[in-house]
């Protein structure tokens, strides 16, 4: 493996190895966020309103098949840094070993109940009747492939692992231009409708997991086990099962949330659909370097907690929380200033009504961009410590705080209530997570350290 590519976080100063580690994470977001963002923009253009209004109606459900494959191989590759931090080369392959079964276990599983459970779902969250056909043709094509970005999730999780993020970013970054290439193609000169989106996505993820298992058998044999490897350990699947469950369902309770925000979304017609798919759409790219800092975190506390060194875990948190808060300013004036025209750009569309609405989504939840800042950091640390229900019980919190804003708040409010829901359940979120960090042994000991 060339040492270019893999950063170290237990033994580089800290600031120049989140940053180089954090970058390529960065550009890796953001060219997933071209995947479905390049089907909004094209069937937006080229399909029209209806079919935005589709496409946007699957959101929530689109980030909780995504958000769950995410944090299962997020979640696997804490495991295999902590392992990488020991220098335990023996349990690296035996845990990337178990990973592959247990993904392929999990994959089978989410695409069965996919197929069980999509219409009915989407009824459920009040899509409206005209756009309901469109809205299932786009997403039941994720579903039904979804073992594609569990492999490429799990695969780019593993390189993280062992410090390497910038590997996966080529691949996504060639992929990501395939699927604007094959997005353009189906739906503009094959006019295969809307479906068609659904099928570039599948496509563009699964030639990143195949470009990513061919350089791991080049590049990174660390990370490539032999028949020996795979073999029954009780311990090792309850920990690879138990963290990647534990960050996939802490994925999806948040989009689950979502999903149910969703259905008061859909309640109010075609435009706000539009103007809250635009401003979702935009607040994701503003979030991408909190996201990848943060996620930085994660191997970062990970390995250093395998290698033992508390004082450093400590050192990082401090200067990530400070890096996010100063991006989560500068963004949030950027917003203020740009943000009509930046949902009149992603929905294509120069209605004043639809422009208005997005516009207030965005500069009201920008304010509180420095809460969520702090929530990704100290939500990552505990999940690069190992824990499993500290950062779960976060999730429950903005799964209840939704839950109760739907049923009780919205209905009053109409859509000034959804603007305002996550960012009062930021706040929640946050104070349990600072009591649950501080509190943990490992970070008292490296404060103490520290002094």
């Amino acid at each position: 493996m060339k040492k270019k590519a893999t950063v170290d976080l237990v033994h580089s100063p800290i600031l120049p190895a989140l940053l180089s580690f954090a970058f390529p994470i960065l550009l890796s977001n953001l060219f997933q966020q071209l995947y479905n963002t390049a089907d909004i923009l094209i069937v937006g253009r080229f399909i029209g309103g209806p079919a935005l209004a589709a496409v946007g109606a699957t959101t929530a459900i689109f980030d909780l098949i995504i958000g769950f494959t995410l944090g299962v191989g997020n979640g696997m590759g804490v495991v295999i840094a902590r392992f990488y931090g020991a220098r335990d080369f023996k349990k690296i392959k035996e845990a990337v070993a178990a990973t592959w079964i247990l993904g392929a276990i999990l994959s089978s599983l989410v695409t069965l109940l996919g197929f069980l459970g999509l219409y009915p779902l989407l009824q459920l969250l009040g899509t409206p009747k005209e756009i309901l056909p469109q809205s299932y043709q786009y997403i039941s094509m994720i579903v039904s492939c979804v073992g594609v970005s569990f492999a490429y999730n799990l695969f780019a999780g593993l390189l993280r692992a062992i410090g390497n993020s910038l590997a996966a970013l080529g691949f996504l970054l060639f992929s990501a231009l395939v699927n604007i290439i094959l997005d353009l193609l189906f739906i503009t000169y094959l006019h295969m409708g809307v479906q068609s989106a659904g099928l570039a996505t599948i496509l563009s993820q699964g030639l990143s997991a195949i470009l990513c298992f061919f350089y791991i058998r080049k590049k990174a044999p660390i990370l490539l086990p032999e028949r020996k490897h795979f073999k029954w350990n009780q311990d090792l699947y309850l920990d690879l099962l138990g963290q990647g469950l534990a960050m996939g369902l802490m994925n999806s309770l948040v989009s689950i949330g979502s999903v149910i925000l969703q259905s008061s979304v859909n309640s109010l017609g075609t435009i706000i659909i539009s103007a809250q798919t635009a401003a979702r759409r935009i607040m994701s790219f503003a979030l991408l370097p909190l996201a990848s800092i943060s996620s930085s975190i994660t191997t970062f506390t990970s390995q250093n907690y395998g290698a033992k060194r508390s004082d450093r875990i400590v050192k990082g948190i401090s200067i990530g929380s400070r890096l996010v808060i100063f991006w989560s300013l500068l963004v949030s004036g950027l917003l203020f200033l740009f943000s009509e025209r930046f949902v009149s750009f992603i929905a294509s569309s120069s209605d004043p009504y639809l422009i208005q609405n997005g516009s207030a989504y965005l500069k009201i939840s920008s304010i509180f961009y420095p809460v969520l800042s702090l929530l990704l950091i100290y939500r990552n640390c505990l999940q690069g410590l190992g824990q499993k229900l500290l950062p779960l019980i976060s999730s429950f919190i903005e799964l209840f705080g939704k839950i109760a804003f739907v049923i009780l708040i919205i209905p009053q409010t109409s859509y000034l209530g959804i603007i305002l829901c996550e960012p009062i359940v930021w706040i929640l979120m946050t104070l349990q997570l600072i009591y649950s960090l501080y509190h943990h042994p490992v970070i008292q000991e490296g404060r103490r350290i520290k002094n």
